[in-house]
């Protein structure tokens, strides 16, 4: 009788554990390091996925005897993250800049001349498009003319865009073709003149008639372009990106290619103000195509520091009596809050100087007194009024942030603003103190994709040559965990997608990223990519093949 409970008990224990492995699922991850970002969650060993969700994330043993897979995967101890989100971003223009004159990195005006010159001997293009100049880099803090552009092309129509899309340098032939002369006033905009004579420099709204007047690439060449980008992104391990302004017709083009199963990236578009996008938004509501979402309206408050357009409370430092610009005027970007609150859209709104940031903390604020989880967002943030700071959180305004700018700007940032003023400059600490999060991007192709440079730039204040010694206003440093976090879960919430995605917890998309080297921040900057790539339980990028 003994031996036969004996049996039975290991009869019915064998059934159990049969049983209890018998909960069938797609993927298997275990022997990893899974950082799932939900709010104090340990790190943990496996997770289990079934039709594209997370079932189960928690120790080896207990997912590996609960699940049986159809496929798994051993991490060999690697790191395991959420899908990143580059929460400011220009897929776009990316695509744009690969098909114009490459001009990012340019060491002189000499080197600038010369990549033009072989762009054109190669494609013979009818009107010159460049992007990514930056005279910082030349040794200068003064913005160039273009002197020897019309001495090399007379009847050729040249349009070079400065790094941060807001100046661009044009030879006289463009200008011409423009119809911009040294009397030619454009509001919100700046048009350089010397002697008399234009510059061929122009900044914010005054670059617009040129911008009108530019060919566009063709439709076939744009979609090649985001798909290179789309490779690019998948091997650091980003899955989304926030795209931060788009037109009518491009709403067509990513659906294009999101239908032709080509982009597989998740895309936050935000549109622009314009007449046709106000229309699509307010007879489609909350839009979403697949892995296309439209939700929210991107607004230009001023212009770029380096270019002095970023509008400021006090004269620029290294140019008296000089403010930079408002490119929308106060009572436009009323209306256009107004409208986003009726329509139930996110406004997002690019403001550099703390003049710009405080009108629109102050606009904002009464949408806030309407609607409190409006999730509004401050794009860049970049100077901001110590006395203004507590403002986001008085008004609930999502802080859009970009570190990689700090060590970038550090060059010059001080000459522009002086000492005093730099104590609210690049300062994503106080932000995030004030705020409680921070939605991280790079704002690319302004700066490069790299997420372990924004690491980098956020939690050490280094460049990717590990300069400055010391960190550029360290203070201002934020944590590891915190930089993760504002590509991961505060990404998704200031996009509305908190309960989908940016974490891996059960019933979210089993979106995430298995990296090749520990993700980690040291005193000097490291290369990091990924392994495999899943976004909702599909693998888009491997190593492997």
């Amino acid at each position: 009788m003994r031996q036969l409970t004996i049996f039975t008990i290991l009869g019915l224990t064998l059934l159990l554990n049969a049983c209890y492995k018998g909960k069938s699922v797609d993927l298997v991850v275990h022997n990893a390091r899974i950082h799932s970002m939900a709010d104090n969650a340990k790190v943990q060993e496996a997770m289990a996925i079934k039709d594209g969700k997370v079932v189960e994330v928690g120790p080896e043993r207990q997912i590996l005897n609960k699940y049986s897979a159809e496929e798994e995967i051993d991490a060999g101890g690697k790191d395991i993250y959420p899908g990143l989100t580059d929460a400011h971003g220009h897929l776009l223009s990316y695509a744009k800049q690969k098909l114009s004159v490459d001009l990012v990195g340019c060491k002189s005006f000499d080197e600038l001349l010369v990549r033009t010159e072989k762009y054109q001997d190669r494609y013979k293009r009818k009107f010159i498009v460049g992007r990514g100049w930056d005279q910082s880099l030349w040794g200068t803090t003064e913005l160039p003319s273009n002197e020897q552009l019309n001495r090399l092309y007379p009847t050729t129509p040249v349009c070079l865009y400065r790094i941060d899309g807001h100046a661009l340098l044009a030879n006289d032939a463009a200008l011409k073709k423009a119809g911009i002369g040294p009397e030619t006033s454009i509001s919100g905009g700046i048009i350089h003149v010397k002697d008399g004579k234009c510059t061929g420099l122009l900044v914010d709204n005054a670059m617009e008639p040129l911008n009108h007047l530019v060919p566009p690439f063709p439709r076939k060449e744009i979609q090649a372009a985001i798909i290179d980008i789309q490779q690019e992104l998948f091997q650091y391990g980003i899955v989304g990106v926030h795209e931060a302004g788009i037109d009518f017709n491009d709403i067509f083009l990513f659906k294009e290619l999101i239908d032709s199963k080509k982009l597989q990236l998740e895309v936050y578009a935000m549109l622009m103000p314009s007449k046709a996008n106000m229309d699509f938004a307010r007879k489609h509501g909350k839009y979403r195509h697949k892995n296309l979402i439209i939700q929210s309206f991107k607004v230009f408050g001023d212009g770029a520091l380096g270019s002095r357009g970023a509008f400021l409370k006090q004269p620029y430092s290294d140019q008296h009596n000089h403010f930079g610009v408002l490119t929308t005027p106060v009572d436009e970007m009323k209306r256009i809050a107004n409208f986003c609150e009726a329509n139930d859209y996110q406004m997002n709104t690019h403001a550099i100087g703390d003049s710009t940031n405080k009108i629109l903390l102050d606009i904002y604020k009464s949408i806030f007194d309407v609607k409190p989880d409006h999730r509004w967002r401050i794009e860049h943030a970049q100077v901001v009024d110590p006395v203004d700071f507590v403002l986001f959180s008085n008004y609930g305004v999502f802080p859009s942030v970009q570190p990689t700018h700090a060590v970038s700007d550090q060059r010059w940032a001080e000459q522009r603003l002086g000492k005093k003023r730099m104590a609210g400059a690049y300062a994503y600490n106080t932000l995030l103190q004030k705020y409680g999060m921070l939605a991280i991007g790079t704002d690319f192709p302004v700066e490069l994709t790299d997420p372990f440079l924004t690491i980098q730039a956020a939690v050490k204040r280094k460049n990717g040559d590990n300069f400055p010694a010391g960190g550029f206003y360290a203070n201002e440093a934020i944590t590891l965990e915190e930089c993760m976090k504002g590509m991961t879960i505060w990404a998704a919430f200031a996009s509305f997608q908190e309960n989908r995605t940016g974490s891996l917890e059960k019933g979210k998309d089993a979106t995430f990223v298995i990296f090749e080297r520990i993700v980690k921040a040291g005193d000097t900057y490291e290369p990091n990519f990924a392994n495999h790539v899943f976004i909702r339980g599909k693998k888009v990028y491997s190593t492997d093949y």
